[in-house]
């Protein structure tokens, strides 16, 4: 048993507008997402694309471009939510059937 309990509260952030920022080569990079049940809209660097959402379980699921324009956009995105805060979560996410995985935070805009 453990002293410190994970929240897991990850039907709260199936819908709603987000943010997540990462750094790429030591310059920060915001992207803004918008997602419902099943769409997924991102813009990142003035660009934005549509994803479908298929929901695995509360805390996961999978991204597909929807107008995917070369072939690695054509991979399906494993999301996986670890945990959550009030307004944020934090998730793992790689390509789907490949064993490398990336960590992000996500803060909530709006619901």
């Amino acid at each position: 048993m453990s002293c410190y309990n994970v929240e897991h509260n990850c039907k709260e952030f199936k819908t709603g507008k987000f943010k997540f920022e990462i750094k790429v080569n030591g310059v920060k990079k915001t992207t803004f997402f918008e997602r419902n049940e099943k769409i997924e809209i991102e813009t990142y660097e003035g660009k934005t694309d549509t994803s479908s959402i298929r929901w695995v379980s509360d805390c996961e699921y999978i991204l597909q471009k929807i107008h995917p324009k070369n072939m690695a956009e054509k991979n399906a995105i494993d999301m996986r939510i670890l945990t959550t805060s009030k307004n944020s979560y934090t998730f793992e996410f790689g390509i789907v059937g490949k064993n490398e995985k990336q960590r992000g935070t996500v803060e909530r805009i709006s619901n």
